[in-house]
């Protein structure tokens, strides 16, 4: 039987998000119904909601979310009634090619569920990369919901499932940052200080944290940087890179921010033959020119990374048990606890740079 519930959706076009009933169907094959108990305000969407990507509205916010397996329907067998998980919008298909070759992160046959949710008035909903989770009920693939330890704090362990995961995959995955590694993380928001923490936890000795706010950098070295360079008007970033890695550059540059600026610095910031990743998503407007023998010279690797890298059943569930050792800082990226109904507050606290990540609590998370 469909359910009538509370949610946050947008019409796109950069019009406000609103708080407003939809309908909730009944699992069909391979579908479940998840309870949200959190979920946390990301970059993505904000994109949804100022039409930057380009999907067909309105828009059902939210996905970067925990809460419990409620219903499932026929053909489910991964997930049972009362699990705990974290969404996750990366279902890999398990019958891809890459799949097959044993490279299920690159898997390019994602799942989602077909059965639509809907205005009262019946349109279909567009939910946020799939998920949907500003709400107190949505309706997921059973591929996309990952079970892990109940004990952990829905508020917290949410944010693996999109913004925090992509930073430490960045650096862990990607960037397959080492022991013994020298590090630069340009953009210090929620992913880049996610992948801060990843260096880290990846055995990097030297990890330089660069943001154009001044304020970042407590924040940096709190969740890990040994360095950290203010990037103001006039301060050649590269050039401080090279002073705090031995005059050499980084073993791994992640790019957080996106830009076209950011990306000439992360290029010639990482040391000959290193690696540079750029996570942050980058303006269809923006454009690069670049001479093609810098490029020959510098050597190394160039990467892209989507989601971290990751593979949510492989990694969520340890990352998880070492937020539960205190080994893993993931409630340093909480700035704030919110309900559906401060989203758009949410998203001007973001666009100050007021906040690593707002999360909307929904129905009775910690």
């Amino acid at each position: 039987m469909s359910r009538t519930v509370s949610a946050v959706v947008a019409p796109g076009g950069g019009k406000p998000a609103e708080l407003v009933e939809v309908v909730v169907p009944d699992p069909g094959p391979d579908e479940v119904t998840v309870r949200v108990l959190a979920s946390g305000v990301c970059h993505t969407d904000l994109h949804y909601r100022d039409g930057v990507i380009a999907a067909e509205g309105p828009y059902l916010l939210g996905h970067e979310a925990s809460g419990i397996v409620e219903r499932v329907g026929p053909g489910v067998r991964d997930v049972k009634p009362g699990d705990f998980v974290v969404l996750n919008w990366r279902a890999v298909c398990g019958r891809c090619r890459a799949c097959r070759r044993g490279r299920a992160e690159a898997c390019v046959d994602d799942r989602t569920a077909t059965t639509p949710m809907t205005l009262l008035d019946g349109t279909p909903l567009t939910p946020a990369l799939g998920i949907g989770a500003f709400t107190e009920l949505t309706l997921v693939h059973s591929g996309q919901c990952t079970p892990v330890n109940p004990a952990a704090d829905p508020a917290v362990v949410c944010l693996l499932g999109c913004g925090v995961m992509s930073g430490l995959g960045a650096a862990m995955n990607t960037g397959g940052v080492r022991v013994g590694d020298t590090v630069a993380v340009i953009g210090v928001g929620g992913v880049g200080g996610a992948a801060v923490v990843g260096a880290r936890l990846a055995g990097a000795t030297t990890v330089v944290a660069v943001d154009r706010d001044e304020r970042k950098r407590a924040v940096a070295h709190e969740l890990g940087a040994t360095d950290f360079v203010h990037a103001a008007e006039g301060v050649d970033v590269v050039a401080r890179v090279r002073e705090l890695t031995g005059g050499l550059g980084a073993d791994v540059v992640v790019d957080a921010a996106g830009s076209e600026q950011t990306w000439r610095q992360a290029f010639y910031a990482r040391a000959l033959g290193g690696t540079f990743v750029l996570v942050a998503r980058p303006d269809a407007s923006m454009r690069l020119e670049l001479p093609l023998l810098d490029a020959f010279l510098r050597n190394g690797t160039y990467r892209t990374s989507w989601y971290g890298d990751c593979l949510p059943s492989r990694d969520f569930p340890p990352l998880v048990e070492l937020f539960l050792q205190d080994r893993l800082p993931l409630r340093r990226f909480v700035s704030e606890r919110i309900g559906l109904g401060d989203v758009e507050r949410a998203f001007e606290s973001m666009r100050r740079g007021d906040v690593l990540r707002s999360v909307v609590l929904v129905d009775g998370a910690r």
